[in-house]
C-alpha cells in the first residue's frame, strides 16, 4: 500500500508552515511527505538525491526563488508536478511560476483539503488555479491582448457592440436607421480590422473587452 502513496515535498521557508502542512499531510493514507526544504537549493538537492511526486512550493525564498527552483527541478525531474502554494497574488509571480512548469497554483489561504485534492489532481496531471489567482491572470492577458477596436470608426463600434448582442444585418440596419448594404460593409471593415475570420468571432471580440 505504502508504494502507491502519493510522495511529497515540502518547500518554504518558514518552518511552522513546514511543520504544519507535514502533519496535516501525514494524517492521509494515500499521501507520504518524504522530505521538507527551507529554499529552491535545498529542494533541487532533495529531488536530485530522490523521487518526489508532488513539490509543494513556496515562492519567495532565499538563495534560489520558487521560480527558479521549479525550472531546475523539472529539468532534472521532468515527471514531477510542482504546486505553487503562496502568499502571493501579483501577476509577477503567477505567469512566470506557471510558464516554469509549475502544474497548479494554490494561496496558503486555502483549506488543506482544497491542497490534498491539488495533490492528487496533480498525479492526475489534473490543474488546479485558485479563483482569485485565475480571475488576476486574465486581466493581465485583458490588458496584454491589443485593443484592435480603437481603429474602428464611431460607427462601426456601434455596429460591434449589436453583432455582440447577436442582431443580424436586418436588425442592425433597422436599429441604426441605415441601409442593409451598408451594414455589410460596416461588418466587412470590422472583420478587417479586428482581423476575425467572420461574425460570430467579432461577438466573442465584442463581449470579452466589454463592449456588450
Amino acid at each position: 500500500m505504502a508504494e502507491n502513496r502519493i510522495k511529497v515535498l515540502i518547500v518554504d521557508d518558514h518552518e511552522m508552515v513546514r511543520l504544519g502542512l507535514s502533519a496535516y499531510l501525514q494524517t492521509e493514507p494515500d499521501i507520504t511527505v518524504i522530505g521538507e526544504a527551507e529554499n529552491g537549493l535545498a529542494a533541487l538537492e532533495f529531488c536530485r538525491a530522490t523521487a518526489p511526486d508532488v513539490v509543494l512550493m513556496d515562492l519567495v525564498m532565499e538563495p534560489l526563488d520558487g521560480i527558479e527552483a521549479t525550472k531546475r527541478i523539472l529539468a532534472i525531474r521532468p515527471e514531477a508536478k510542482i504546486i505553487v502554494l503562496t502568499s502571493f497574488i501579483d501577476e509577477t509571480k503567477i505567469l512566470p511560476a506557471l510558464e516554469a512548469g509549475a502544474t497548479s497554483y494554490l494561496l496558503k489561504t486555502a483549506k488543506a483539503d482544497e491542497i490534498v485534492r491539488a495533490i492528487r489532481g496533480a498525479v492526475k496531471n489534473e490543474s488546479v488555479i485558485e479563483p482569485a489567482v485565475a480571475a488576476k491572470m486574465l486581466k493581465s492577458m485583458l490588458r496584454q491582448e491589443p485593443r484592435l477596436h480603437d481603429s474602428l470608426t464611431e460607427r462601426e463600434l456601434e455596429v460591434l457592440k449589436l453583432i455582440g448582442q447577436g442582431k443580424s444585418n436586418q436588425e442592425i440596419a433597422d436599429e441604426l436607421f441605415i441601409g442593409i448594404k451598408t451594414v455589410k460593409t460596416h461588418v466587412s471593415n470590422i472583420l478587417s480590422k479586428l482581423q476575425c475570420e467572420d461574425r460570430t468571432q467579432a461577438a466573442i471580440y465584442a463581449n470579452r473587452h466589454g463592449l456588450v
